[in-house]
């Protein structure tokens, strides 16, 4: 394999030098020492594919539960990176067949129906190309958690809670087409359907893996209904996705939490509740603060801030974690952070653009009504790729 790099560079220096296009040679010299490595990764996964196959012909090996079903765990894993990679493999050889046949090809319908088997083959191949790079990448624990979201209005007053609410509406449907769950935690509405802060659970199949890139400053850009004038305003929704944490993973001493109660109130400021049902837990040793007036009972509203508190507490350690392994692990999607501008809902235009990507798409109100997943795959591609390039 070192040799096959050292042609290529060779090859390189050799055509600058007789043709001078540097930039087209150099990306095709990338292009080729990408396809090497992941190659040679590859090659690897078959290797240690093979290896665990022995280990579990081994009756030894079953003796311990415990050890046999990480092995298993292991072999499923693997099992379907290197299916892919044959099917890879298969479509090169195939590619090659064709082109050789093409070449000797006299007749020239027999040439043209050539021609379109390769074009069929290489767009097989590099949709093949894709699932193993997306299958190579280093899978994040994390992926697989519920969340606790957060909605809250930031710049622009009314306008900002109305379009906290559009978002809502809009996650809710985007979870709808998936098939998860959705509870209210926490919820502060304005007089006129808008929202100034909700706080909820989403709970299903891989859902953190899926919405982890929504966190961030969300602008939006359109005439607001109470504007007479018909002039375009700018506001600010931020949102931030917490990964749902079990008991045992994050650990609240009692003597760390104040807990307060007090008489829940509605839009305005007026009570809408006789009793101090409402909950208001500060988390001592981090100053975090965390509300619920939405249940009548005391109970529920200390068990549902418990779990945004623990979700909060559980990110900060994440958080923490990051900041210490940033220089290996930092994407270039974005830091996930509440106070980074992510994207911008243009209604005069119907335009929504990701700025971490500049991915810009001319279908916002579809994508108000939840068609998320084109801007979901994208964001997780590119992830995926920056992740590929660092492993």
């Amino acid at each position: 394999m070192s040799n096959a790099k050292e042609l290529v560079i060779d090859l390189t220096l050799l055509l600058i030098y007789n043709d001078g296009r540097c930039s087209t040679v150099l990306k095709t010299s990338n292009k080729l020492e990408q396809e090497f490595t992941m190659l040679e990764k590859l090659e690897g996964i078959v290797k240690r594919y093979q290896k665990v196959e022995g280990m579990l012909a081994n009756p030894d090996i079953m003796k311990d539960m415990n050890k046999y079903r990480k092995i298993m765990q292991e072999h499923s894993q693997l099992q379907n990176i290197v299916s892919e990679y044959h099917n890879y493999k298969r479509l090169t050889e195939e590619i090659e067949d064709a082109k050789a046949l093409a070449a000797e090809e006299s007749d020239s319908d027999m040439s043209e129906m050539a021609e379109e088997e390769i074009k069929q083959l290489e767009s097989d191949l590099e949709k093949s190309e894709i699932k193993l790079k997306k299958l190579l990448v280093p899978k994040d624990p994390l992926d697989g958690k519920n969340i606790i979201m957060e909605i809250r209005a930031g710049t622009g007053g009314d306008e900002a809670a109305l379009f906290s609410a559009d978002l809502y509406r809009m996650y809710s449907h985007y979870a709808e087409s998936r098939k998860w769950k959705i509870e209210i935690l926490s919820m502060n509405e304005t007089g006129i359907g808008g929202l100034k802060e909700i706080v909820y659970s989403i709970s299903g199949k891989e859902v953190y893996g899926n919405m982890r890139w929504e966190s961030g400053v969300h602008r939006v850009q359109r005439v607001p209904a109470t504007e007479s004038s018909g002039r375009i305003h700018t506001s600010a929704v931020t949102v931030a996705v917490l990964p749902e944490a079990e008991e045992t993973d994050i650990n609240i001493s009692q003597e760390d939490l104040k807990i307060d109660v007090y008489r829940s109130s509605g839009p305005g400021g007026q009570s809408v509740n006789t009793t101090d049902s409402a909950v208001r837990i500060t988390h001592l040793p981090t100053r975090l603060v965390v509300t619920c007036q939405d249940e009548k009972s005391q109970i529920k509203n200390r068990a549902k801030a418990l779990r945004v508190l623990r979700a909060r507490l559980y990110e900060f350690e994440e958080a923490k974690k990051q900041k210490e392994r940033a220089e290996n692990r930092k994407s270039q999607v974005g830091s996930g952070d509440r106070s980074e501008r992510i994207r911008t809902y243009n209604f005069p235009q119907n335009r929504v653009t990701d700025h971490r990507i500049n991915l810009t798409l001319y279908k916002l109100d579809a994508i108000l009504q939840g068609a998320l997943d084109e801007v979901v795959e994208a964001l997780k591609f590119h992830a995926g790729e920056e992740a590929l390039k660092k492993s």
